[in-house]
């Protein structure tokens, strides 16, 4: 898959091989109207576009644009990503930060947070397979509290 198709899946929510099974079988939504979404979402952060340019561009109602550019930049985060770990990573702590925000006090909610985890760990299966590396590789990275993220316990 290319960058854009993997923005694509990231904008909507699809994990990547289940999005790259859909590419080529004939469904432009997978093939082009997607893929078109995350290149007119690019293209408007580079440009510094209106919310109502970007709105007409997608199609969708002004009030949605905050929502469609917050999408855009987690999936930035996720794609370039400066390897599958810290990818891994990104998109792990968003599903926790959405769990969050929508409450976390249930066991099914648990269980939500559980399944959105294990899609993760999917879509870090498939960019190994993409950059032909394993997850051994990725060991420490992946142990690796980033600095600055967490404070020091006393």
């Amino acid at each position: 898959m290319q960058r854009r198709d993997l923005l694509a899946a990231e904008l909507y929510s699809y994990s990547f091989a289940n999005y790259d099974a859909h590419r080529g079988i004939g469904n432009q939504r997978f093939d082009r109207f997607m893929p078109d979404d995350a290149a007119t979402l690019e293209r408007a952060a580079r440009e510094g576009w209106s919310d109502a340019r970007l709105a007409d561009a997608l199609e969708v109602a002004v009030d949605a644009v905050p929502e469609w550019r917050m999408r855009f930049e987690r999936a930035l985060a996720i794609v370039d990503a400066v390897d599958a770990a810290a990818a891994f990573r990104n998109g792990v702590r968003f599903s926790i930060e959405d769990a969050l925000a929508e409450g976390l006090d249930s066991a099914e909610s648990i269980e939500q947070l559980v399944t959105q985890v294990c899609y993760r760990a999917a879509d870090l299966a498939f960019l190994l397979d993409l950059e032909g590396n394993t997850l051994s590789e990725y060991s420490q990275a992946l142990r690796e509290i980033p600095l600055g993220q967490v404070e020091d316990e006393p």
